[in-house]
């Protein structure tokens, strides 16, 4: 396995463990039982390889959608880019809360050295910036684990085929990266599963609903054998939506120019205040987007 940093463009050949793995990483002491979400994944990832081969031989069961959707719902929810990304919901629940409660005269009059400017002011300019502990957004995530898999296995899939052995799929510390759709509510997930496996998982919002439903009785899918452009547009998105690392089989001369192209972008959450009924409404979504510097 070949590895390369966005940050520095640095390339190295890791250990799987010494770059996948994070000590504790999801060891979260906001919940009554803190390594909870390492019970779940023991139903998981001795599942994976033998659900690979499944979506392969085009054998598809309950169980291999479970697991795979559990892994895409694990890496949205636990990992160390998820935390950051829906950290920015929490951050905008908090800022909304202070605006509120500042238009309600819960707070004192502002102290002269503010120069006489509000919480709410602060916030607008810039002066005053609210930061979240990951660990939270992490935790409601594992809270929401079984609902995320839930949703993501009643979704249509399409299980996408890369037979371009000098062009393998990518993959990284974020593996599911996201795609823009016509509807602005909804994100496709695309997550490399092998050098020559992913999937593309298209959510239906009309299908979203909270109670396990573990038959997957809506879940759809197709199998699409990708041409060389739909494959080097998937290799993209992976490497712009990867945290830092990227991670490949083989080190072809063209992969650091690649990845090169594509390393200042990631994913960005965004926060939108919308006027709703004498308040305000947030709609939080995520994109791509150039990293500030």
């Amino acid at each position: 396995m070949h590895a390369i940093r966005k940050s520095d463009l640095k390339t190295f050949t890791p250990s799987s463990e010494s770059v996948c793995r994070i000590e504790d990483g999801s060891t979260n002491s906001y919940l009554h039982e803190d390594r909870i979400v390492e019970e779940f994944l023991k139903k998981v990832e001795p599942r994976y390889n033998k659900s690979i081969d499944k979506l392969r031989t085009n054998n598809i069961d309950s169980e291999c959608i479970f697991t795979i959707s559990s892994f895409v719902a694990y890496v949205v929810s636990c990992s160390p880019a998820g935390m950051r990304i829906h950290s920015n919901l929490f951050k905008g629940t908090v800022e909304e809360t202070a605006r509120i409660l500042d238009k309600n005269n819960a707070f004192s009059a502002p102290p002269p050295e503010l120069g006489g400017r509000t919480l709410t002011d602060l916030l607008d300019d810039g002066s005053l910036n609210v930061t979240i502990d990951p660990k939270y957004p992490q935790s409601i995530g594992i809270n929401q684990i079984i609902s995320h898999a839930n949703s993501f296995g009643n979704s249509t899939w399409e299980i996408l085929i890369n037979n371009f052995d000098d062009n393998p799929f990518f993959t990284s510390d974020f593996p599911v990266a996201i795609e823009k759709t016509k509807n602005n509510r909804v994100i496709n997930r695309i997550a490399p599963l092998s050098p020559n496996l992913a999937i593309r998982i298209c959510p239906d919002i009309n299908n979203i609903n909270n109670d396990a439903e573990y038959s997957f009785s809506k879940f759809k899918h197709s199998i699409r054998k990708l041409n060389r452009q739909e494959v080097a547009d998937i290799n993209k998105l992976i490497v712009r939506c990867a945290e830092d690392l990227v991670f490949f089989r083989d080190n072809h001369e063209w992969v650091s120019k690649f990845v090169k192209r594509n390393a200042m972008y990631w994913v960005e959450p965004k926060t939108y205040r919308i006027p709703h009924h004498g308040g305000t409404a947030l709609w939080f979504t995520q994109g791509i987007e150039k990293k500030k510097t």
